[in-house]
């Protein structure tokens, strides 16, 4: 993106967050989010509606065009440009007439209204009282003319009783543009969708980690596991954000939106409202299941084998096992604890994945260590079966939610050679990252463009080209180094009790030659030390001699 198109999105932001702060007083965090969502949802389909209305009006008069409708076609255009499938066609959501957006900002500031709907051919009656039951009734209506949109929108505005902020609120969306000289309109709206998560999930502490993971996360994990064709899976997929990330890398990487199938589950019905609709702008096909529901009990993709599986579930999840059995299919690798869900996450995931299958997913560092309740056992059969692939510490404050500290666990069924990828059979890489990344303001900690490739690169060095193979004169080949990476054999990791924190393997870095011999300098320092011993020693004289004269003594 160049400067231009980042100024045009950064100006955007501004105006947008000023609206939905001017919420605050009204609603608590948790619910302006979905306020101004909403209301940026209906402003785009809108857009786009309208965009392709005009789209349709040009070609129906042009007699060059396939869709000419004749000389005498003025009276049929009108009735054509109702016909949905023509907005259908090119991915279009159809848009009722109640719930276009200049019909919406002239009825902001009007109690009560009529509107006369044109459907089928019929003209049919509509009355509203207020704004709020306005909006209820567009987004409901928007909802029933596009099946995949089915109970995706939170249809609430009445029940807020917000009617008196919505009208300043309506104008201002009034004037956000989803057009651009070279930015897609889809490419705004995913921008505005993104941002505003990350501010709710700040605004809103704790709970906002429900739907929300770090944008710079994200990345590093997608760049890591490259899902450029297949099957890509979230079991507590949140806001979605993995799997637009992950259609990003394809385009990126001259693929086309389609490669990635699209599957994910959510327990919380909001923040699957959210992903749902996360989604649908983009355009993207997905499945999360008939409703939101437990991974643990109720899981909606039961004979899914997937090629990709990315997560940030809970961290250390409690009491998480209710209606789930010991003899679980999932759990071949050991009963989970029931005081912490994170090697359940991590064999539910394991059980979904596909024989030559990668996955990834946050956990909390103790995961990595931990003895107690089993889970030390788990881990050992898991590095026993050779499916611990590569381990990341992170830095810490890189969450809005929690403090604890993380690392990246990235599994896969099988490290046999395939696709230009070496055979890996007894070997795990150790990144250590805790010091990579910069404080983005006083309480958050992100990572550079840089820090990801970093990270990303060594891993992509370690899997495919052979070790040592520097001597050769490939500055791409892999090497340890000290303080940051290692690749440990399983010896290794048997031989440190099944720990597989990085800090452990890794050592510590190198330090810088100053280019002074060593016994020189220690001569010098201890020459250093002596004197500031006899300097010392002078002072404490000099002081009791003083306390002396004062009749005190030490």
């Amino acid at each position: 993106m160049d400067d231009k198109q980042q100024q045009f999105l950064n100006d955007l932001d501004k105006r947008l967050w000023t609206a939905a702060d001017k919420l605050r007083a009204n609603l608590n965090p948790g619910d302006y989010m979905h306020v101004v969502l909403g209301l940026v949802f209906l402003k785009y389909v809108s857009d786009a509606f309208k965009e392709r209305r005009e789209e349709l009006k040009a070609a129906f008069a042009d007699p060059a065009n396939d869709y000419y409708l004749g000389e005498d076609g003025t009276e049929l255009i009108e009735q054509e440009l109702e016909a949905r499938d023509y907005y259908t066609e090119k991915n279009v959501f159809w848009v009722p007439s109640l719930a276009r957006w200049d019909f919406l900002k002239a009825s902001a500031k009007v109690a009560i209204g009529t509107k006369l709907e044109v459907r089928n051919g019929k003209t049919f009656e509509y009355k509203f009282t207020g704004i709020g039951r306005l909006l209820d009734d567009a987004l409901e209506a928007v909802e029933k003319e596009n099946p995949r949109l089915k109970n995706v929108l939170d249809k609430s505005y009445a029940r807020w009783r917000i009617d008196s902020a919505l009208p300043g609120l309506i104008d201002l969306l009034a004037t956000v543009p989803f057009k651009h000289e070279s930015l897609h309109a889809k490419d705004i709206l995913g921008h505005v969708y993104e941002y505003f998560l990350g501010e709710f999930s700040i605004a809103a502490g704790k709970r906002g980690g429900e739907f929300y993971t770090p944008k710079s996360i994200v990345g590093l994990i997608v760049e890591m596991l490259e899902p450029f064709q297949g099957r890509v899976y979230d079991p507590c997929c949140g806001s979605g954000g993995f799997f637009v990330q992950s259609e990003r890398f394809v385009l990126e990487h001259g693929g086309r939106i389609g490669q990635l199938s699209i599957y994910g589950q959510e327990a919380n019905p909001t923040t699957w409202r959210l992903a749902s609709m996360n989604m649908a702008i983009r355009g993207m096909d997905f499945d999360f299941g008939k409703e939101p529901a437990s991974t643990y009990n109720k899981p909606q993709h039961p004979d899914l084998r997937a090629d990709f599986i990315m997560a940030n579930p809970p961290f250390n999840m409690k009491e998480w096992n209710e209606g789930v059995k010991d003899d679980d299919v999932r759990w071949k690798y050991g009963v989970p604890p029931p005081n912490n869900a994170n090697f359940a996450w991590m064999q539910h995931m394991i059980h979904h994945l596909a024989p030559h299958g990668s996955m990834a997913l946050l956990l909390a560092n103790g995961s990595m260590s931990s003895n107690t309740n089993n889970e030390g056992e788990i881990r050992k059969a898991l590095i026993e079966a050779d499916l611990v692939e590569c381990m990341v510490a992170l830095p810490g404050q890189l969450f809005t939610n929690t403090q604890i500290p993380a690392c990246i666990w990235f599994l896969t069924r099988s490290k046999a050679e395939r696709n230009g990828v070496r055979a890996r059979r007894g070997e795990t890489l150790f990144i250590d990252a805790r010091n990579l990344g910069y404080m983005k303001d006083r309480v958050l900690r992100d990572f550079k463009p840089e820090d990801i490739a970093k990270v990303a690169d060594t891993f992509h060095a370690w899997k495919s080209i052979p070790r040592h193979s520097r001597e050769s004169g490939n500055p791409a080949a892999y090497q340890d180094i000290p303080g940051f990476c290692k690749a440990a054999e399983l010896i290794d990791i048997r031989k440190s009790d099944y720990v597989l924190t990085p800090g452990r393997y890794v050592g510590a870095a190198a330090q810088v030659a100053d280019g002074e011999a060593f016994e020189d300098k220690m001569a010098r320092l201890t020459a250093t030390l002596r004197d500031q011993f006899a300097e010392s020693a002078r002072l404490e004289a000099e002081i009791r001699k003083n306390l002396a004269g004062l009749g005190y003594e030490l």
